[in-house]
């Protein structure tokens, strides 16, 4: 293992606001603490939480859909967890290598590639507190990352690097609703933004689980969203509920909420559920009581993932039986670049930085 350098560039974000806010800087490698991993960062995906982060959208003060906010400099309280702990590098998705064990870490270790679960739980899984990497603590964008070894996860699989990094927090987020919301065999599914990173990881999940999966997206990205697996595409402008029906689908997997939650309810059947991690159109909603109380719905928020979730998308990874859908990838210098046409939300799939070797 060639010796590692004292320095790397780094990525780190100043606080909230816009892509001026995103400084490149040589920074020291970071020395993994005990109980820690040190990662030599092979790649890194772009989410809408590095986005939202940046904008402050978090805070209760911002009504817009994201990447809409406009990164006011006085919004103190927009971080995943309330104020976010600035200067930060950020970064939630990490395809790595290891490079160094820190003390109580098993040195065979080293020289594995892996990806790292963001969604931790330092309270145990019987409490939903959580802390994110690139969100609480720094992330992957940079050419060094140290995390805990319990949460790298060895994958064994010749996917590229950009691909395995188009994996945690969209799957991880996506395996999580899917599971909560109890979909299975014969399931009748409905996806809006489907042909986002967590929509298009939805459609694969819930198809591995035998469901049939109706996908809602653009004209442009219908053929990409069919290629993965959806049971029935429909359009962003079609009436869902005259097409579909009241009390037609079983579960509904929503990361868009605005003005369309309303009419997600009226499709959905007694007893169903709706599943929600975000609010790509905006956070605030219309909900009439009566459809929710009168059908016997069930709504189902998720951020904290169950402790099975990320071993399961290894194992699903390691099996072929879910497949990556990275759209492009950019120089971790291109960052600026790379979020302007993440906000363009022209491609499907996922966007990927790459450090330099």
């Amino acid at each position: 293992m060639p010796e590692r350098p004292r320095t790397m560039t780094a990525i780190v974000t100043t606080g909230v606001g816009g892509y001026d806010r995103l400084e490149c800087r040589q920074l020291p490698v970071p020395a993994p603490g005990a109980g820690e991993v040190l990662l030599r960062v092979l790649a890194a995906g772009i989410n809408n939480t590095d986005i939202n982060t940046r904008l402050g959208w978090y805070s209760a003060s911002v009504r817009d859909g994201t990447g809409a906010a406009a990164g006011d400099r006085a919004i103190a309280d927009g971080g995943w967890n309330a104020a976010t702990p600035f200067p930060l590098i950020q970064g939630a998705d990490c395809c790595g290598r290891v490079v160094a064990a820190g003390a109580g870490v098993d040195p065979a270790r080293i020289g594995q590639r892996v990806i790292v679960r963001p969604c931790m739980r330092p309270r145990g899984f019987d409490d939903p507190a959580t802390i994110w990497m690139g969100s609480d603590f720094a992330g992957a964008f940079a050419g060094y990352v140290a995390v805990p070894a319990i949460e790298a996860f060895a994958v064994d699989c010749g996917w590229s690097d950009a691909e395995l990094a188009s994996i945690p927090c969209a799957y991880g987020t996506a395996e999580n609703m899917v599971r909560r919301a109890a979909v299975g065999p014969g399931s009748r599914v409905l996806v809006p933004g489907a042909s986002g990173g967590v929509g298009s990881a939805v459609v694969q999940l819930a198809r591995r689980r035998g469901a049939e999966v109706i996908a809602v997206t653009s004209p442009d990205k219908r053929a990409a969203v069919e290629a993965i697996g959806a049971t029935r595409v429909m359009l962003r402008d079609d009436d869902l509920l005259a097409c579909l029906g009241p009390e037609s689908v079983d579960v509904v997997i929503d990361n868009v909420g605005g003005t369309g939650f309303a009419t997600l309810l009226k499709i959905l059947r007694r007893g169903g559920r709706y599943a929600t991690s975000g609010a790509i159109a905006g956070p605030v909603v219309e909900l009439d009581l009566r459809d929710l109380y009168l059908k016997d719905i069930t709504l189902i928020g998720c951020t904290a993932w169950d402790e099975p979730v990320f071993a399961d998308l290894v194992s699903y990874i390691e099996a072929a039986e879910i497949r990556p859908l990275v759209a492009a990838t950019y120089p971790l210098r291109a960052i600026a670049e790379a979020q302007e046409a993440f906000g363009r939300k022209a491609h499907a799939g996922k966007l990927v930085l790459l450090p330099a070797p």
